[in-house]
């Protein structure tokens, strides 16, 4: 009879295991921001992949929030809407697709913000992400704040510009 193995034994278990590990190897020997910049480039390739799969043209935020939802129930992910007021999308993730070992590792968050930002500036040009509560700082969820549009009152998030948008340069 085989010994339990500490790691998992089927495939999406054992990549998300090794994404967590991966994410906790970075993190130590380079240091949370640096690591959270390295698995922000690998979100935002994969946001450029999603985004070649998603619907063409232009989406309002309902879509956009609809094909967010959609994208985490492919991950295993439990994302909800909350609000959605035109400008600005508020969703809450109550699962994460990293599993409990996402807890204190706080640079794969970058992954969904890169994945949400991502997709909604390719759809208006503009958005910036709040994760204004994380699964990885001890929060029983994830709350994710879009806005789709700079103000004057920006808060705290990463900002996003998708095709043709002018950057902040």
């Amino acid at each position: 009879m085989p010994a339990e193995a500490a790691v998992p034994a089927d495939t999406e278990a054992f990549m998300r295991r090794l994404l967590v590990e991966l994410a906790a190897s970075l993190e130590g020997t380079i240091g949370p921001e640096e690591a959270a910049g390295y698995i922000g480039l690998a979100a935002q390739r994969m946001g450029d992949e999603l985004g070649s799969h998603r619907p063409r043209g232009p989406l309002g935020p309902e879509r956009i929030a609809a094909a967010l939802i959609d994208l985490y129930r492919g991950i295993d992910g439990d994302l909800r809407l909350v609000s959605c007021d035109g400008g600005r999308i508020v969703l809450a993730n109550l699962a994460c697709p990293f599993g409990d070992g996402v807890r204190g590792r706080e640079a794969l968050c970058t992954m969904t913000s890169g994945l949400a930002g991502d997709l909604a500036a390719r759809h208006t040009g503009y958005a910036r992400v709040d994760l204004a509560e994380t699964i990885a700082r001890g929060r029983p969820r994830c709350l994710i704040e879009i806005s789709l549009r700079p103000g004057p009152d920006d808060g705290p998030g990463e900002e996003y510009y998708g095709p043709g948008a002018d950057g902040p340069c």
